[in-house]
């Protein structure tokens, strides 16, 4: 993805829509910050061109080799913080795993059977339990106002 010389002063929004981007060119831009979230979800990045007032978006530390040439910061090789002996490994609750997803940033995925807060809950979602009471409650909530508010209608 070439965005070189766009005149962009910041990350546009819609670049969030380019995840499976592999090569991303940002140079020769006056872009003044680069905030690490703009790159969330773009797991399989493993170029991305700044200008050299920029750092690489998660740091050194996220990219296996950060070379700097005149005007531009090549970061290459998207590093795995999921099992990186620079920094403590990510931690993730009991029942989860750690998953990269994007420069320097981690989620952690719920192993199954478990889901829901901090994966603490087993099995699945009880959707016919959730869909049955919620149905019944609107139901009766409905025929209850219709019952009342009905001598309130104008009749023709």
């Amino acid at each position: 993805l070439d965005l070189s010389n766009c005149s962009l002063h910041s990350v546009p929004p819609g670049l969030a829509e380019a995840t499976a981007a592999i090569v991303l060119d940002l140079t020769e831009n006056p872009l003044t910050a680069l905030p690490d979230s703009s790159f969330l979800g773009f797991i399989h990045l493993q170029s991305l061109a700044v200008p050299l007032a920029l750092e690489c978006p998660g740091g050194r530390d996220a990219w296996q080799n950060v070379t700097v040439d005149r005007s531009t910061r090549l970061c290459q090789g998207q590093r795995n913080p999921c099992n990186s002996s620079v920094e403590l490994a990510w931690q993730c609750p009991e029942n989860s795993v750690c998953a990269p997803d994007g420069p320097g940033l981690v989620q952690c995925l719920c192993d199954n059977p478990f889901h829901g807060y901090k994966c603490l809950r087993e099995g699945t979602f009880p959707m016919l339990l959730f869909g049955g009471i919620l149905g019944s409650a609107t139901v009766s909530l409905s025929l209850l106002l219709w019952g009342t508010q009905r001598r309130k209608a104008k009749t023709p």
